[in-house]
Protein backbone atom coordinates (compact mmCIF):
# COMPACT_ATOMS: atom_id res chain seq x y z
CA UNK A 1 0.00 0.00 0.00
CA UNK A 2 2.77 2.07 0.80
CA UNK A 3 4.69 2.70 -2.28
CA UNK A 4 5.43 4.64 -4.91
CA UNK A 5 4.91 8.42 -4.95
CA UNK A 6 2.83 10.51 -3.10
CA UNK A 7 2.52 14.00 -3.07
CA UNK A 8 2.53 16.55 -0.09
CA UNK A 9 0.10 18.74 -1.10
CA UNK A 10 -0.06 22.98 -1.21
CA UNK A 11 -2.71 24.63 0.39
CA UNK A 12 -3.70 27.09 -2.40
CA UNK A 13 -5.33 30.16 -1.77
CA UNK A 14 -7.35 32.43 -3.57
CA UNK A 15 -7.33 36.60 -4.26
CA UNK A 16 -9.01 37.06 -0.72
CA UNK A 17 -6.62 35.41 1.02
CA UNK A 18 -8.93 32.06 1.72
CA UNK A 19 -8.53 28.41 1.15
CA UNK A 20 -9.10 27.65 -2.37
CA UNK A 21 -10.88 24.52 -1.87
CA UNK A 22 -11.74 23.64 -5.37
CA UNK A 23 -8.33 24.29 -6.62
CA UNK A 24 -7.32 21.85 -4.05
CA UNK A 25 -9.88 19.35 -5.19
CA UNK A 26 -8.38 19.70 -8.76
CA UNK A 27 -4.44 19.71 -7.77
CA UNK A 28 -5.20 16.14 -5.90
CA UNK A 29 -6.79 15.07 -9.11
CA UNK A 30 -4.48 16.14 -11.47
CA UNK A 31 -1.27 14.71 -9.52
CA UNK A 32 -3.50 11.22 -9.15
CA UNK A 33 -4.30 11.43 -13.32
CA UNK A 34 -0.59 12.10 -13.49
CA UNK A 35 0.39 8.72 -11.55
CA UNK A 36 0.99 9.48 -8.24
CA UNK A 37 0.33 6.31 -5.79
CA UNK A 38 -1.32 8.68 -3.07
CA UNK A 39 -1.71 12.29 -1.26
CA UNK A 40 -0.44 13.79 1.97
CA UNK A 41 -2.69 16.41 3.48
CA UNK A 42 -1.34 19.05 6.09
CA UNK A 43 2.42 18.18 5.68
CA UNK A 44 4.83 20.61 5.82
CA UNK A 45 4.41 21.65 2.38
CA UNK A 46 0.55 22.32 3.00
CA UNK A 47 1.33 25.24 5.53
CA UNK A 48 -0.60 23.66 8.39
CA UNK A 49 0.32 26.35 10.78
CA UNK A 50 -0.82 28.97 9.42
CA UNK A 51 -4.59 27.45 8.80
CA UNK A 52 -7.12 27.64 11.32
CA UNK A 53 -8.92 24.77 13.26
CA UNK A 54 -11.28 24.80 10.34
CA UNK A 55 -9.57 25.16 7.60
CA UNK A 56 -6.92 22.16 8.20
CA UNK A 57 -10.44 20.49 8.49
CA UNK A 58 -11.98 21.54 5.29
CA UNK A 59 -8.14 20.70 3.84
CA UNK A 60 -8.59 17.15 5.02
CA UNK A 61 -11.85 16.53 4.20
CA UNK A 62 -11.22 17.17 0.52
CA UNK A 63 -8.46 15.06 0.31
CA UNK A 64 -10.11 12.36 1.88
CA UNK A 65 -13.13 12.31 -0.54
CA UNK A 66 -10.55 12.94 -3.43
CA UNK A 67 -8.94 9.69 -2.15
CA UNK A 68 -12.12 7.82 -1.72
CA UNK A 69 -13.19 8.44 -5.34
CA UNK A 70 -9.58 7.28 -6.56
CA UNK A 71 -8.76 4.47 -4.09
CA UNK A 72 -5.72 6.12 -2.97
CA UNK A 73 -3.59 6.37 0.00
CA UNK A 74 -4.07 9.23 2.08
CA UNK A 75 -1.64 10.42 4.57
CA UNK A 76 -2.54 13.30 7.13
CA UNK A 77 -0.37 15.57 9.23
CA UNK A 78 -0.46 18.34 11.73
CA UNK A 79 -1.64 15.88 14.79
CA UNK A 80 -5.07 15.76 13.25
CA UNK A 81 -7.36 12.91 13.52
CA UNK A 82 -6.82 10.67 9.95
CA UNK A 83 -10.85 9.98 8.81
CA UNK A 84 -11.34 5.99 7.82
CA UNK A 85 -8.73 4.07 5.89
CA UNK A 86 -6.57 6.64 5.91
CA UNK A 87 -2.80 6.99 7.70
CA UNK A 88 -1.46 9.63 10.57
CA UNK A 89 1.68 11.13 9.34
CA UNK A 90 3.44 11.32 12.55
CA UNK A 91 6.48 13.77 13.16
CA UNK A 92 9.09 12.69 15.70
CA UNK A 93 8.82 15.18 18.47
CA UNK A 94 10.27 18.74 17.49
CA UNK A 95 12.39 20.70 19.83
CA UNK A 96 12.31 18.74 22.99
CA UNK A 97 14.47 16.54 22.01
CA UNK A 98 13.75 13.52 24.04
CA UNK A 99 16.40 10.93 22.79
CA UNK A 100 16.20 7.83 21.15
CA UNK A 101 14.77 6.12 24.21
CA UNK A 102 11.77 8.74 24.13
CA UNK A 103 10.87 8.71 20.80
CA UNK A 104 10.50 5.00 21.02
CA UNK A 105 8.32 5.24 24.19
CA UNK A 106 6.05 8.31 22.43
CA UNK A 107 5.15 5.64 19.52
CA UNK A 108 4.98 3.10 21.58
CA UNK A 109 2.21 4.73 23.03
CA UNK A 110 0.28 5.99 20.75
CA UNK A 111 -2.32 3.90 18.33
CA UNK A 112 -3.70 4.08 14.55
CA UNK A 113 -2.00 3.37 11.47
CA UNK A 114 1.21 5.44 11.67
CA UNK A 115 3.98 6.43 9.23
CA UNK A 116 6.78 8.28 11.56
CA UNK A 117 8.09 11.57 9.93
CA UNK A 118 12.13 11.44 10.36
CA UNK A 119 13.38 15.26 9.31
CA UNK A 120 16.26 15.85 11.83
CA UNK A 121 17.06 19.25 10.89
CA UNK A 122 13.76 20.14 11.85
CA UNK A 123 12.91 18.13 15.14
CA UNK A 124 16.76 18.45 16.59
CA UNK A 125 16.43 14.51 17.20
CA UNK A 126 18.01 12.00 15.07
CA UNK A 127 17.85 8.36 14.88
CA UNK A 128 19.99 5.41 14.61
CA UNK A 129 19.33 2.60 12.33
CA UNK A 130 18.75 0.39 15.28
CA UNK A 131 16.06 2.83 16.95
CA UNK A 132 14.15 2.86 13.62
CA UNK A 133 13.94 -0.90 13.64
CA UNK A 134 12.80 -0.91 17.04
CA UNK A 135 9.97 2.00 15.84
CA UNK A 136 9.10 -0.81 13.08
CA UNK A 137 8.61 -3.55 14.87
CA UNK A 138 5.63 -1.41 17.13
CA UNK A 139 2.05 -2.12 15.71
CA UNK A 140 0.53 0.24 13.65
CA UNK A 141 4.14 1.66 12.48
CA UNK A 142 3.51 1.63 8.52
CA UNK A 143 6.74 3.27 7.37
CA UNK A 144 8.81 6.45 7.87
CA UNK A 145 9.28 9.49 5.65
CA UNK A 146 12.85 9.65 5.78
CA UNK A 147 14.72 13.18 5.26
CA UNK A 148 17.75 13.33 6.70
CA UNK A 149 19.32 15.75 4.22
CA UNK A 150 21.82 12.60 3.39
CA UNK A 151 22.34 9.20 2.26
CA UNK A 152 24.64 8.26 4.64
CA UNK A 153 26.00 5.07 6.60
CA UNK A 154 22.58 4.66 8.38
CA UNK A 155 20.35 4.81 4.80
CA UNK A 156 22.54 2.31 3.58
CA UNK A 157 22.69 0.02 6.38
CA UNK A 158 18.56 0.32 6.80
CA UNK A 159 17.99 -0.22 2.93
CA UNK A 160 20.19 -3.27 2.94
CA UNK A 161 18.19 -5.10 4.97
CA UNK A 162 14.87 -3.11 5.32
CA UNK A 163 12.34 -4.34 8.25
CA UNK A 164 9.74 -6.75 6.86
CA UNK A 165 6.31 -4.87 6.12
CA UNK A 166 7.70 -1.53 6.94
CA UNK A 167 7.84 1.27 4.06
CA UNK A 168 10.65 3.53 3.74
CA UNK A 169 9.55 6.73 1.69
CA UNK A 170 12.37 9.17 0.84
CA UNK A 171 11.65 12.57 1.96
CA UNK A 172 14.32 14.64 0.49
CA UNK A 173 13.68 15.72 -2.91
CA UNK A 174 17.23 16.05 -4.64
CA UNK A 175 18.17 12.53 -3.39
CA UNK A 176 15.11 10.35 -4.60
CA UNK A 177 16.86 8.45 -7.50
CA UNK A 178 19.95 7.56 -4.98
CA UNK A 179 17.36 6.59 -1.86
CA UNK A 180 15.10 4.58 -4.74
CA UNK A 181 18.56 3.47 -6.23
CA UNK A 182 18.97 1.55 -2.61
CA UNK A 183 15.85 0.17 -2.70
CA UNK A 184 13.69 2.71 -1.32
CA UNK A 185 10.19 1.76 -1.40
CA UNK A 186 9.08 5.48 -3.20
CA UNK A 187 8.87 8.69 -1.67
CA UNK A 188 6.97 11.60 -0.49
CA UNK A 189 7.91 14.43 -2.88
CA UNK A 190 6.71 17.95 -2.92
CA UNK A 191 8.64 18.71 -6.10
CA UNK A 192 5.96 15.85 -7.57
CA UNK A 193 3.73 18.63 -7.61
CA UNK A 194 4.95 20.33 -10.84
CA UNK A 195 6.38 17.27 -12.50
CA UNK A 196 4.32 14.33 -11.23
CA UNK A 197 4.50 12.02 -14.39
CA UNK A 198 8.66 12.26 -14.14
CA UNK A 199 8.77 11.39 -10.49
CA UNK A 200 6.53 8.34 -11.01
CA UNK A 201 8.76 7.71 -14.29
CA UNK A 202 11.73 7.90 -12.30
CA UNK A 203 9.94 5.39 -10.10
CA UNK A 204 9.04 2.70 -12.44
CA UNK A 205 12.39 3.01 -13.49
CA UNK A 206 14.49 2.29 -11.22
CA UNK A 207 12.04 -0.20 -10.54
CA UNK A 208 12.52 -1.98 -13.82
CA UNK A 209 16.33 -1.82 -13.55
CA UNK A 210 17.06 0.41 -15.73
CA UNK A 211 19.95 2.15 -14.51
CA UNK A 212 21.16 4.44 -17.18
CA UNK A 213 17.97 5.56 -18.18
CA UNK A 214 17.12 6.13 -14.26
CA UNK A 215 20.33 8.31 -13.47
CA UNK A 216 19.23 10.45 -16.13
CA UNK A 217 16.33 11.43 -15.41
CA UNK A 218 17.42 11.43 -11.73
CA UNK A 219 19.96 13.86 -12.60
CA UNK A 220 17.56 16.26 -14.12
CA UNK A 221 14.98 15.88 -11.40
CA UNK A 222 17.50 16.92 -8.70
CA UNK A 223 18.34 20.07 -10.60
CA UNK A 224 14.27 20.51 -10.77
CA UNK A 225 13.70 20.22 -6.71
CA UNK A 226 16.94 22.31 -6.15
CA UNK A 227 15.18 24.99 -8.19
CA UNK A 228 11.78 24.26 -6.71
CA UNK A 229 13.26 24.29 -2.68
CA UNK A 230 15.72 27.58 -3.75
CA UNK A 231 13.23 29.68 -1.60
CA UNK A 232 11.61 27.82 1.75
CA UNK A 233 8.54 25.32 0.85
CA UNK A 234 6.49 25.93 -0.93
CA UNK A 235 6.45 29.24 -2.07
CA UNK A 236 8.42 28.49 -5.46
CA UNK A 237 6.04 25.27 -6.12
CA UNK A 238 3.14 27.48 -5.67
CA UNK A 239 4.69 30.06 -7.64
CA UNK A 240 5.40 27.40 -10.27
CA UNK A 241 1.77 26.04 -10.21
CA UNK A 242 0.53 29.62 -10.87
CA UNK A 243 2.58 30.32 -13.49
CA UNK A 244 0.93 26.84 -14.87
CA UNK A 245 -2.56 28.42 -14.16
CA UNK A 246 -3.07 25.41 -11.99
CA UNK A 247 -3.87 27.29 -8.49
CA UNK A 248 -5.61 30.77 -7.96
CA UNK A 249 -2.23 32.87 -6.56
CA UNK A 250 0.78 32.15 -5.50
CA UNK A 251 0.29 33.44 -2.51
CA UNK A 252 1.49 31.99 1.21
CA UNK A 253 0.80 32.74 5.13
CA UNK A 254 3.38 34.50 7.15
CA UNK A 255 5.90 33.75 8.23
CA UNK A 256 6.63 32.44 4.74
CA UNK A 257 6.74 35.35 2.30
CA UNK A 258 6.53 34.74 -1.59
CA UNK A 259 8.93 33.61 -3.94
CA UNK A 260 11.24 36.30 -5.59
CA UNK A 261 10.60 36.81 -9.83
CA UNK A 262 13.70 35.32 -10.42
CA UNK A 263 13.96 32.32 -8.25
CA UNK A 264 10.70 31.33 -9.55
CA UNK A 265 11.35 32.17 -13.50
CA UNK A 266 14.42 29.92 -12.89
CA UNK A 267 12.18 26.82 -11.79
CA UNK A 268 9.33 27.48 -14.15
CA UNK A 269 12.46 27.32 -16.95
CA UNK A 270 13.68 23.80 -15.75
CA UNK A 271 10.04 22.30 -14.94
CA UNK A 272 9.09 22.94 -18.47
CA UNK A 273 12.21 22.58 -20.42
Amino acid sequence: MLNGILVPLITPFDDAGAVALSALERLAHQVLDDGAAGLVALGTTGEPGSLDPGERQAVVDVAARVSRERGTTLLVGAGMTPPGGAIALSLVPPFVRPGEEGVVAHFAAGAGPRVIYHVPYRTGQDLSTATIRRLAAIPGVLGIKYATGAVDATTVNLLADPPPGFALLGGDDALISPMLALGADGGILASAHVATSSFVELFETWRAGDVKAARTLGARLAEVSSALFAEPNPTVIKAVLHAQGRIPTAAVRLPLLPAGPLTSADAYRLVNR
